[in-house]
């Protein structure tokens, strides 16, 4: 994809301009297919009472653009799943924060930033079985098939990607970025690169 000319906005740390490698997918796309995804969403839970849970923190800005789409009597909670262990993409898994609501018996529609290996989203998934809700599905806006561990089904998908690092639209690197409206591939020399020491 030719590299797209990036809006005047300032990143958290006002350099994204020269971290950022190009723009995957442009905020006019994103509009576009979640309008899409909440569509189809919408005619599969017509007419139930739908409990939608959030995976934190990257998917904040894509749920928030998703339920405003949904014509569903729904209720929203968050699930906080973070990794430990020296290395976090072998690490196990904990529960950072627990859903509030009651799940038995309802429709559940679980949203997540990105697929890639699959863990957290299984973790989640197994977590939530256990409270006997009535239907659970699945909605990520990006899916990193390249990099999948576990095998999971995922119900509703807004675009797959290849196997590059992407920040943006609630994705972060170093809780960096989160605030850019697109999804852009990163330079491998930001995210590669030792965090600079500064003393107190």
């Amino acid at each position: 994809m030719p590299r797209s000319a990036a809006p005047d906005r300032p990143a958290a740390n006002g350099t994204w301009q020269d971290d950022i490698d190009r723009i995957l997918i442009t905020e006019e796309q994103i509009a576009r297919r979640i309008r899409e995804l909440a569509r189809d969403i919408n005619r599969d839970f017509a007419r139930r009472d739908t409990v939608v849970i959030g995976v934190l923190t990257g998917t904040v800005m894509f749920l928030a653009d998703l339920i405003r789409n949904l014509d569903l009597p729904l209720r929203l909670d968050f699930v906080g799943v973070s990794s430990y262990g020296a290395d976090t993409t072998s690490g196990g898994l904990t529960l950072t924060k627990s859903t509030r609501l009651d799940v038995r018996g309802r429709d559940v529609l679980v949203v997540d930033d990105i697929l890639d290996t699959g863990k957290t989203l299984d973790h989640v998934v197994t977590l939530l079985r256990q409270f006997k809700p009535r239907r659970l599905r699945t909605c990520v806006l990006l899916d990193k098939k390249a990099r999948r561990q576990v095998k999971i089904r995922v119900d509703y998908t807004g675009f797959q990607i290849h196997d590059e690092f992407v920040v943006g639209y609630g994705l972060d690197f170093a809780e960096r970025y989160r605030n850019l409206p697109f999804i852009a591939a990163l330079k491998s020399e930001v995210f590669t690169a030792p965090e600079p020491h500064t003393s107190s």
